[in-house]
């Protein structure tokens, strides 16, 4: 099937309150009478990029798009007290229930199909099947792959690691790393806490394409983007994304009826490329696109026309496939 990509702008924009004083940006676009999708962004602490929509035809589709605690155009901005992975969780739930949607696609990447995978877990009824890219499990191999020296971002990547790197002493475990990057992002002298965190955000800016950007992310970056990505990415990993270890591949068993369809890039400097091949494995319906040309991010040309041929051709067999 030829590549479409689709220009979506939203038909409607709301603010909806859930727990602990956070109001969420939430946003619709596409046809309100259409398939309804929720699109769960990465990160954590990304927000909804410009035009995500592209991979969804406007007319088939009803794309419903949620700015996460603690950043976007969600308020408060960069909170961290009231921000756990159940509390999301729950807030995309009550989205569900307040826009009066029976069921919905399930589409996430990176950190989104964490809580793609984890919120079809827990509500597999209300989930007409998942579409998952650069899938992340949040387990302790995960973060040792993505933090520290010996993981294979850093082999591949180590004059970048070792600027990522040069604000911390110690760099023995994936605890130890996130403990001193927050207490730089808390630090009292700005210069200090921005520094840190601009490191931060363009180590993964960096690693995330096949092909390395000749500028860094945070050049084409606002300071609040920069903040909540580095802000919100560092206190998940610290508390280890706030479920147990291994929780996605232990609980799987749960949503094995739910159709699947997973894009990975083969070279995926972010996240294994191994998790997509595990949940892949461990779910009889679900197909694996491995994109041999590619890296993590959602923008390179093989993971965007797959993930724009999975959403056409969906919706051909009504959503179901």
């Amino acid at each position: 099937m030829h590549e479409t990509f689709h220009t979506n702008t939203a038909y409607h924009h709301q603010t909806i309150e859930v727990s602990d004083g956070h109001k969420l940006y939430v946003e619709q676009s596409g046809n309100p009478q259409g398939i309804p999708i929720i699109y769960m962004h990465g990160g954590p602490g990304a927000g909804l990029g410009k035009n995500y929509q592209w991979p969804f035809n406007p007319l088939k589709y009803r794309v419903i798009g949620v700015d996460q605690r603690g950043c976007g155009r969600s308020s408060p901005f960069g909170d961290t007290k009231h921000n756990t992975t159940q509390l999301l969780i729950a807030d995309f739930e009550l989205i569900r229930k307040q826009l009066g949607i029976d069921k919905w696609i399930v589409f996430g990447g990176s950190w989104g199909s964490t809580l793609a995978l984890i919120y079809s877990i827990q509500y597999p009824q209300f989930v007409i099947s998942m579409v998952l890219r650069g899938v992340f499990l949040a387990r302790k191999e995960d973060f040792d792959w993505f933090l520290l020296p010996s993981g294979c971002a850093a082999q591949i990547y180590p004059e970048a690691y070792e600027k990522f790197s040069r604000h911390i002493s110690d760099k023995s475990s994936s605890d130890v790393v996130c403990k001193q990057f927050i207490s730089l992002f808390e630090s009292n002298q700005a210069s200090k806490s921005f520094a840190a965190l601009k490191s931060w955000f363009d180590w993964e800016g960096y690693i995330s394409r096949l092909i390395a950007p000749n500028v860094m992310m945070s050049d084409l970056s606002t300071d609040k983007q920069i903040k909540s990505l580095a802000l919100l990415e560092c206190h998940y990993l610290l508390n280890k994304c706030f479920i147990e270890e291994n929780y996605i591949l232990n609980n799987i068993s749960k949503i094995e009826g739910i159709p699947c369809h997973i894009v990975h890039g083969r070279y995926d400097m972010v996240c294994k490329l191994e998790a997509a091949y595990s949940v892949h494995k461990a779910l009889p319906q679900s197909t694996l696109k491995i994109v041999n040309n590619a890296g993590h991010s959602m923008s390179e040309q093989g993971i965007a026309n797959a993930l724009t041929n999975i959403m056409n051709e969906m919706f051909e067999i009504g959503g179901n496939a």
